[in-house]
């Protein structure tokens, strides 16, 4: 594994990139004063309310709240894990990723080449397979078959669909014109060697799908048999670029095709995901020749709110079904709905998409789906007899070894809610819940501050320093008569955040909004920074030195009031030493000067 990629290179990296250059190339921007505006590409809305900020390298949603720097927005966007966005902008430099040393060995230049090579060589052999299944003597076979599916030349060319000859060596003898070039081929299982040492193509006369991942390489492939003879599909074999389980055919398309993915459905079958898209239905995937991972899971959950499984209603279908509900519920976060969709018996989503059309697919699915709550105890009751004491207990102790897997807290419950009322305890159930938020309730304040104190906290001293080096870092090192070590680290909530950010800021006094916040990604107060750029402040730029000065001297005022408030009490019940006599001289000395 890769060792971390160097925070100085993010900083450059971010230097580099202008965060309206990459929105603007995914979502089209407008200027609006020295901003930019759009519809956000994050929610449904008719009213431009996402914002992005060339001065600040910011952007920011008033109406969903979604926001960050150009990093941020690659991840959101594309969808992609923190290290994938970093090497998605560094290409668009031309840079190499650099990583540290340290115990994770750095991947090296010879093998870096070598992936690039690989995915260079999967992307050709597509094309070829493209190219013989419209030019090969042969091919007339492949393309009657395709159009026997019902597919049309639009959507063949759309998933750049293709042709594997019959003959043993095509695609060795095209590509292995080298002894190196020919392992290159065995090692990404394109070209079979038996224990003979005779080499030969490993996909042979069948209709040839390109798999791409998450960024668009193509990594494996799947060959669809054109008769009944052998497999029905043949998917490639576990490679250095290629993981099953980390992977789902459609789901790279999937993302292109849809701003946002409201649902994902999971298919069985290569052709299935292709028939749904030539009928508008475009945010279907399906997996490799595995049951449905917990990769897969976390990838779908990272991306849509709605995980829907459409299998057939067989009992090879529902036992996939069940896979992919043991795999869920570890990831299933709270928002996130997952239905199960079983097909009539001989149907599948090819078929029944044909007969039904978009919209009566689409209704079957939204009427018929099960919830996961549903089909999680239809499964199991079919397992355990609840008619007696004994299997009432069997059916808690199955349940609640799945439930108690589960990462949403509103989920977990919501099945537990189930599980009382099957087992005849929903009654207890409830009291224990009612109990639970009286509990909570007791323990909660008796009053709750005005809207005139949550305003007026807000804007603290406190928060308008941390706001002003959010938006111009550069102050920490213009007014150097500006220290928060005067204060401790604990004296007051929120001053912890305040000492790191300044000194941040006194470090890197040509930061920008965006690098700061790139800085503290996975600090503990991220968070708390994040809550505070997305409060107006309404300081001008020419008043922020002023005011950034005038905050730290009330901050101080507060501070000289708290501690002499302190001394004082404590004086009433015990004799102050000689030091704390003298700070509370002094104390009240600076008092009467301010």
């Amino acid at each position: 594994m890769a060792g971390k990629i160097p925070r100085d290179f993010i900083d450059d990296l971010l230097a580099r990139t202008d965060v309206v250059d990459i929105v603007d190339s995914r979502v089209k921007l407008k200027k609006a004063g020295k901003n930019y505006q759009a519809c956000c590409p994050f929610h449904n809305e008719k009213t431009p309310s996402f914002t992005v900020s060339q001065d600040k390298q910011f952007y920011h949603c008033f109406g969903c709240g979604a926001h960050g720097n150009a990093i941020s927005f690659v991840m959101e966007f594309d969808r992609l894990e923190f290290v994938e966005a970093i090497e998605e902008l560094a290409r668009l430099h031309g840079l190499d990723v650099p990583r540290e040393k340290g115990s994770a060995p750095q991947i090296s230049e010879e093998k870096k080449q070598q992936q690039l090579n690989d995915y260079a060589l999967m992307d050709k052999v597509a094309r070829f397979f493209q190219q013989q299944l419209r030019q090969h003597a042969q091919s007339a076979k492949a393309i009657d078959y395709l159009k026997q599916r019902g597919l049309s030349g639009e959507v063949v060319k759309q998933w750049e669909i293709g042709y594997a000859p019959d003959g043993w060596d095509t695609l060795l003898i095209t590509f292995g014109t080298s002894p190196a070039l020919v392992q290159q081929l065995i090692d990404l299982k394109l070209v079979n060697k038996n224990d003979k040492g005779r080499t030969y193509d490993f996909f042979r006369d069948r209709i040839m799908f390109p798999i791409r991942d998450k960024r668009g390489r193509v990594v494996g492939f799947g060959g669809r048999v054109l008769d009944d003879g052998g497999p029905k599909y043949l998917n490639s074999p576990e490679t250095r670029i290629f993981h099953k389980g980390s992977e789902l055919f459609g789901f790279y398309q999937a993302k292109q095709n849809n701003r946002k993915l409201d649902s994902v459905m999971i298919v069985e079958g290569y052709m299935d995901v292709v028939a749904l898209s030539q009928f508008e239905i475009n945010n279907a995937t399906a997996a490799l020749g595995t049951a449905t991972t917990p990769e897969h899971i976390q990838m779908l959950v990272r991306a849509t709110q709605h995980i829907v499984c459409c299998y057939d209603g067989d009992r090879a279908g529902r036992e996939a079904a069940w896979r992919a509900v043991e795999n869920a519920l570890p990831a299933l976060k709270d928002g996130v709905k997952m239905s199960f969709m079983f097909l009539p018996d001989g149907e599948d989503p090819d078929t029944m998409v044909r007969k039904s059309g978009t919209e009566g697919f689409q209704q079957l699915v939204e009427n018929e789906a099960l919830p996961l709550s549903r089909f999680f105890f239809e499964h199991l009751l079919k397992q355990h007899n609840i008619g007696s004491a004994e299997g009432k207990m069997a059916l808690k102790n199955a349940a609640n070894q799945l439930i108690d897997t589960v990462l949403g807290d509103g989920q977990r419950q919501m099945l537990l809610e189930e599980l009382a009322k099957h087992t005849g305890e929903y009654d207890r159930f409830k009291l224990q819940q009612d109990i639970s938020l009286a509990n909570e309730q007791s323990a909660k304040p008796k009053y709750s501050a005005s809207k005139h104190q949550v305003s007026k906290a807000k804007q603290s001293p406190l928060r308008m320093l941390i706001r002003l080096l959010l938006d111009t870092p550069s102050l920490a090192a213009q007014c150097d008569d500006v220290q928060p070590s005067v204060f401790g680290r604990e004296s007051m909530a929120g001053m912890a955040i305040l000492h790191d950010l300044h000194a941040y800021c006194v470090s890197t006094p040509s930061a920008n909004t965006a690098q700061v916040i790139e800085h503290f990604r996975n600090h503990p107060h991220a968070q708390s920074l994040s809550k505070l750029l997305l409060q107006e402040h309404l300081v001008n730029h020419e008043d922020a030195q002023n005011v950034y000065r005038d905050s730290f001297g009330k901050l101080l005022d507060w501070h000289f009031d708290s501690r002499i408030d302190t001394l004082i009490s404590r004086s009433r019940i015990a004799p102050l030493s000689d030091a704390e006599k003298q700070e509370l001289t002094l104390l009240m000395k600076e008092r009467q000067k301010t």
